[in-house]
């Protein structure tokens, strides 16, 4: 009643052989977190550039050494701050947006153990949640 099939499938499975290079967990989490931190940094220049302090200007120091750290020794891109003047509200949403930041940063260190920059991204979020009046 039935031909039996006398060919190749087409949907059977090929063999796997990728032509891209693939990386590590530890690798993409590596990257994740740069970025995470890159971002944070671009916010608190912003920041830095809109209510001057020390703070700031130390957290944003820190920041761009860790991220050199994750990349291999590639410095991040920084660019200039866009805001001339200080709106309470665009502050509030800065600070709202670095707080979110922070906290994605602390969980990818703590995923990765990565003890240096978890408590770097603690340290940023407390602050910023802070000046949010979020902190009890």
């Amino acid at each position: 009643m039935y031909e039996p099939i006398r060919t190749k499938s087409v949907h059977s499975m090929a063999e796997l052989k990728p032509d891209f290079p693939h990386r590590s967990r530890e690798e993409e989490l590596d990257i994740r977190l740069a970025g995470h931190l890159t971002a944070l940094l671009t916010v608190t220049d912003e920041l830095r550039a809109l209510t001057p302090g020390p703070g700031l200007d130390d957290a944003a120091e820190r920041l761009a050494d860790q991220a050199t750290r994750l990349r291999d020794g590639h410095a991040p891109l920084r660019a200039a701050p866009s805001a001339t003047e200080s709106d309470p509200a665009h502050i509030a949403a800065l600070h709202q947006r670095a707080h979110t930041l922070a906290g994605w940063a602390l969980v990818v260190a703590t995923s990765r153990e990565d003890a240096a920059v978890t408590e770097l991204a603690a340290e940023r979020l407390r602050s910023h949640a802070s000046a949010l009046g979020l902190a009890a």
